[in-house]
């Protein structure tokens, strides 16, 4: 087993399960707006919130407030350091699960 595989080596950012399930759900989708990722993810405002926020700062993804007639509207979308990112943390997983026999 190299290093690369081990679980520690994984990116602390995307390994954390909050801003693991947004990041798989923005993988498959070019774009989706806050209410989709609070429905998909099941994480309260708050939380989705200072997750996007933690995922912004790092460059994987990039946010867009714009208005829906009146409304608020908020649109995330994962840049392609974000996608590279989320690549490499899968193939990190399915090389661990290989080795380990599970």
């Amino acid at each position: 087993m190299s290093d690369y595989t081990l679980p520690t080596r994984f990116d602390r950012l995307l390994h954390q399960p909050a801003r693991l399930a947004i990041m798989a759900v923005l993988y498959g989708c070019e774009k989706a707006d806050f209410k989709f990722l609070l429905q998909t993810t099941e994480l309260t405002k708050g939380t989705l919130s200072k997750h996007l926020s933690n995922l912004e700062e790092t460059g994987y993804v990039d946010i867009t407030k714009s208005f829906k007639g009146k409304y608020p509207n908020t649109s995330v979308a994962m840049t392609p350091q974000g996608r590279k990112a989320f690549k490499t943390l899968r193939k990190q997983y399915q090389e661990f699960i290989e080795m380990t026999g599970t």
